[in-house]
């Protein structure tokens, strides 16, 4: 699916934060479709493991909050890949959870560089990029917080609604070069990263983790947490022939989440 007619060469991959979680996910479902895939992470031990899984890959130790690791990670694309079709901007952390009151400024600014300002610095060099190809698709990872308010979770919050507003204009900016701009939003993705989420939540309303768990499940009408290869399915199928009239929309993978309204 994701490499389209067996006469067009194997896509070409980007998939920051790719060596852990839905990343990795994505990266090694583009793998899977034959795709030559580079991903990103800053984290050096996961990114070793990957690629000792996956050695057809390649990969860089790259923290996106910083202009001139990127540089250095569209150094490596270019050298390895010699282009580009897909950009997965999937980078992004929880940032700090607690009262907008208690935010520490330092925590709100790490949110901002890593989930909004790293998905800008990654996209305006893979621009030229996508161009040169001559079609191409972006997926910026969201959430289905961006449809809604999170109270406790101000600066992730903002940031994931102001992704798309990005992938909006993004989408019109790009479209007469036949690269397609997309949001993926999903809810609480099972993982280590959604269950630190629940502790600290958990701690800022003095309540039992497990009681935030199950606040958690019944937001999504099937009551259950999204696997993170169901992630990776969307994002594949975004990138295909088969999306190919599909851009500037904002796609929720989340079970229907009926309210966010359970931290009252």
């Amino acid at each position: 699916m994701g490499t389209g007619p067996t006469s067009r060469p194997p896509q070409r991959v980007v998939v920051t934060a790719g060596a852990r979680g839905i990343g990795r996910a994505i990266a090694e479902r583009f793998l899977e479709e034959g795709a030559r895939v580079h991903v990103c992470d800053i984290d050096a031990e996961a990114v070793a493991a990957f690629v000792a899984a996956q050695p057809q890959a390649g990969a860089s130790v790259a923290d996106v909050a910083s202009v001139a690791d990127v540089e250095r990670l569209f150094g490596d694309v270019a050298a390895r890949l010699g282009g580009l079709d897909v950009l997965v901007n999937n980078a992004g952390i929880s940032g700090p959870t607690g009262p907008v009151e208690t935010i520490d400024p330092a925590d709100w600014n790490r949110t901002v560089a890593v989930d909004l300002n790293g998905q800008f610095y990654c996209t305006r060099l893979a621009v030229p990029l996508l161009k040169a190809s001559g079609r191409g698709a972006i997926v910026n990872i969201a959430s289905n917080a961006a449809f809604f308010g999170f109270p406790l979770r101000t600066p992730y919050t903002a940031c994931k609604w102001a992704l798309l507003g990005l992938t909006k204009t993004l989408a019109m900016e790009l479209g007469a070069f036949d690269i397609r701009v997309n949001a993926v939003c999903p809810g609480s993705v099972s993982g280590p990263r959604i269950e630190g989420v629940i502790e600290r939540e958990a701690a800022a309303r003095g309540v039992s983790a497990e009681r935030v768990r199950e606040s958690y499940l019944r937001q999504s009408s099937l009551r259950r947490f999204v696997d993170a290869r169901e992630v990776a399915g969307l994002v594949a199928f975004l990138c295909s022939d088969a999306a190919a009239s599909i851009s500037g929309q904002a796609i929720g993978i989340d079970g229907h989440t009926e309210n966010l309204s359970s931290w009252l």
